[in-house]
């Protein structure tokens, strides 16, 4: 696999069918998962690695598999990925990080890669995070990344309306 995006400490490449056991360690986590209301199953694993190959076909990129340069090992997972708030189609930067390495300011660094990305090689005026108003590491990784809210808004997920803040940064 090609690697994507490089950083000091970190490779970011497309996810493929060999990371789902890394993946899984991710989304199965129910620490990590809080935000989503719970763990992902077998199946909606699958289904994530699905979609991102899909989104990386369509629209050149998706969230790619975060590796950790020491060691090699897929620690995470950032990229980008079209969102709808609204009626408005928005380029997000999304992050989820295996809890093992919390804290260590790896997502924060593969944020600000993926920002750069966006507006370098991609070309665009702005980007967001949509976040869960109680996800409150992932609102410090994105102020780090410089961004701001600009707005909120409510997401129904597994049957559950989730009050969720947007943060924005522009080129």
């Amino acid at each position: 696999m090609k690697c994507v995006i490089e950083t000091s400490r970190l490779f970011l490449r497309e996810l493929n069918q060999d990371d789902y056991p890394s993946l899984a360690a991710i989304l199965q986590d129910p620490k990590v998962m809080y935000a989503y209301e719970g763990p992902f199953s077998d199946a909606e694993t699958q289904a994530w690695v699905d979609k991102n190959l899909l989104r990386y076909k369509q629209d050149g990129f998706g969230l790619w598999a975060v590796i950790l340069r020491e060691t090699e090992v897929m620690i995470g997972m950032t990229g980008l990925t079209w969102q709808t708030i609204g009626e408005t189609d928005v380029l997000e930067i999304g992050y989820q990080f295996n809890r093992q390495y919390w804290g260590m300011g790896f997502a924060t660094e593969a944020a600000k890669a993926c920002k750069e990305y966006a507006f370098s090689v991609l070309d665009v005026e702005q980007v967001y995070s949509i976040i869960r108003d109680t996800n409150i590491a992932s609102m410090n990784v994105a102020i780090r990344n410089g961004m701001l809210v600009s707005g909120r808004f409510v997401k129904k997920y597994r049957g559950i309306a989730m009050p969720h803040l947007v943060f924005r940064t522009k080129r």
